[in-house]
């Protein structure tokens, strides 16, 4: 019985062994050159992003495989990568960006069209999917890839819109491959009466300013009639509690833009402070609560993540400073703590004057801190409320310092 049971197992272990070894006979005689044009595209669309930079030095196939439009179609059908973070520093000339595939620093060509001598020193202000929106000193926007450097210019506004204060510049760009395009809205106008338009690249102009209606809360606007001299600030517990204090405003301005029950939101920080909540597709715009005076010392910015706006914010009360994510309960009319910077981390930054400029990517938000003595990137992990600083960037041997960053998708075949 034992050597009949054996027997069995000992020609099945025989059966396996030699099933492996003609799978690894297979596999060392296989040559990428056997597959069809087809299948190819396919397995090179799934490389990393920053594979596509070497695929042309491999050979004369795979370097007309990376220029081909068919390729790009095979890349649009991967629903997602991984963030790049392109990073702004404070001279405007460099293309630097951070992949957070591989956690490494990358430099990327400047586009021609941006290295125009009208569109010199070009700030980033919006990015969607593959693409950055730039803007130049004479208020026009350029659209550009920065992987593939293809860039379009948008047509400028009329004089009337142009010459008003503008609030947020968002882009939304379609994830579909079969229809690519984007568009631009700009939100301006002197509080309380603001307009936005929007600008659609399929038909390369821009829509009719519309007026944006303003919804009060009469919480709100009860609550803040009735301030005092107190002021309020973050305890450690997370909470909102006040004092006497009186501080220097910080200002900041950021934008987003959500979309809730297919709804479109952009939101933009005021000049006190003061998140603003713009519904287009309502055609209203409201104003939520402070989450400090306007008195109060703190930096303050918007971000997008999941399709929710959530506000990062840093505030000094005493010796302990404090980094908190908050997002805005619209049914309790409150904002909500989501994650906080360790104390061991954010009390390096006391007394400081620290600047944060922050962006969304998924469940993740990466946070630039400057001040004149320090500056540093940490990524914070909204789901396991994780906190990691990135490594420098060096250039020369020198670390280099970014004020500012943008999340987009590093997408060959978006087109700008």
């Amino acid at each position: 019985m034992e050597l009949n049971d054996d027997c069995p197992v000992s020609m099945t272990s025989r059966k396996r062994k030699s099933s492996e070894e003609q799978d690894s006979s297979i596999l060392r005689n296989f040559s990428m050159d056997e597959l069809n044009q087809d299948v190819l595209e396919r397995v090179l669309s799934r490389l990393p992003t920053s594979s596509f930079f070497r695929l042309t030095s491999v050979c004369k196939r795979w370097k007309s495989v990376a220029a081909s439009e068919s390729f790009k179609l095979a890349c649009s059908a991967i629903p997602s990568r991984d963030p790049w973070f392109f990073m702004v520093d404070p001279h405007l000339n460099r293309m630097v960006v951070f992949d957070s595939a591989e956690r490494s620093w990358k430099r990327l060509n400047q586009p021609p069209l941006l290295q125009k001598v009208s569109n010199h020193n070009s700030m980033p202000v919006a990015a969607s999917g593959g693409l950055i929106c730039f803007r130049n000193f004479s208020d026009d926007l350029i659209v550009c890839n920065p992987l593939t450097g293809s860039c379009s210019q948008v047509p400028s506004l009329d004089p009337t819109s142009q010459n008003q204060p503008l609030h947020a510049i968002v882009m939304k760009a379609s994830s579909s491959s079969l229809n690519q395009s984007h568009k631009l809205t700009l939100v301006f106008g002197e509080l309380p009466k603001l307009s936005f338009r929007i600008y659609n690249s399929l038909t390369n102009s821009w829509e009719e300013e519309i007026e944006l209606r303003r919804v009060k809360d009469e919480s709100s606007v009860e609550t803040e009639a009735n301030q005092d001299s107190a002021v309020y600030f973050l305890s450690k517990a997370g909470n909102v509690v006040a004092t006497n204090m009186q501080r220097s405003p910080c200002k900041q301005y950021s934008s987003v833009i959500t979309n809730q029950n297919g709804e479109d939101i952009v939101y933009f920080l005021s000049s006190t402070g003061k998140v603003v909540a713009c519904n287009l597709s309502r055609k209203s715009f409201s104003e939520y609560p402070r989450l400090l005076p306007v008195f109060c010392e703190y930096s303050i910015d918007v971000v997008e993540c999941r399709g929710r706006m959530l506000v990062v914010l840093l505030s000094e009360f005493f010796e302990s400073v404090s980094l908190r994510v908050w997002w805005y309960d619209d049914i309790a009319r409150a904002w909500r703590q989501v994650a906080a910077m360790p104390p061991a981390m954010s009390q390096e930054w006391y007394g400081k004057k620290v600047d944060v400029n922050c962006v969304g990517a998924g469940d993740k938000i990466l946070i630039c801190l400057n001040s004149a003595e320090l500056f540093s990137y940490v990524v914070c992990d909204l789901v396991a409320n994780e906190w990691v600083e990135l490594p420098k960037c060096c250039v020369d041997g020198k670390a280099v310092e970014f004020m500012s960053a943008f999340s987009f998708e590093p997408r060959i075949e978006a087109i700008a």
